[in-house]
């Protein structure tokens, strides 16, 4: 058989049946990976027509194709690590994918700095409180201690220290609150533009 004749017979079979083998892939490697289905049904091509010539004439085009696509199969799960395509969902999750994971972690200028005028704003307010209400606020919420564990170490009832806690609670909103009505910006305010009259 003529060179010429077999590539373009086999330009024929897989311009015709191409998305028959991309399905025959598909269906064997699963939605994880049918990204790949099309590139070992394209290698399949390359490696048919860059072959210098054929060993024996290929009696069965098909056939030929199909079992190559088999052996790539193998090879495709002899090599496979696991690997977590971008856009497929995480496995064990129903939504979000690693491109929505991984994302640039580093705060922009804007958000440091209004991080940084809510903890001035957060001290300014601890410091209006009394010494028993800021050590309060301090262990409760910063290092995390319990109620109980405050009563009994400072022997004083968990509900007088409820009560002292509602109560900075309510200086330290307080406190934000008159930050903001005497000027001071609340985070963001800084980016808008003031309203003409």
């Amino acid at each position: 058989m003529d060179q010429r004749f077999e590539t373009k017979q086999a330009a024929d079979f897989f311009r015709t049946e191409y998305q028959k083998l991309v399905g025959f892939v598909k269906k064997r490697i699963g939605d994880l990976y049918a990204c790949e289905a099309e590139d070992l049904v394209q290698d399949i091509a390359v490696n048919l027509f860059y072959k210098a010539h054929f060993s024996a004439p290929i009696e069965d085009l098909s056939a030929y194709v199909y079992g190559s696509l088999k052996n790539a199969l193998i090879d495709f799960f002899r090599k496979k690590k696991d690997t977590i395509p971008w856009d497929q969902p995480l496995p064990g999750r129903t939504e979000g994918t690693l491109a929505d994971v991984v994302h640039d972690a580093r705060p922009d200028a804007l958000s440091e700095m209004e991080r940084r005028e809510r903890a001035e704003q957060l001290y300014r307010a601890l410091d209006g409180l009394k010494e028993e209400e800021r050590a309060l606020i301090i262990a409760t919420e910063l290092e995390g201690r319990s109620f109980a564990s405050l009563s009994a170490a400072w022997d004083v009832p968990i509900n007088t220290l409820l009560s002292r806690k509602a109560r900075a609670l309510r200086k330290i909103r307080k406190g934000f609150v008159t930050a903001q009505a005497d000027g001071i910006q609340k985070p963001g305010d800084r980016m808008k533009k003031p309203v003409s009259e």
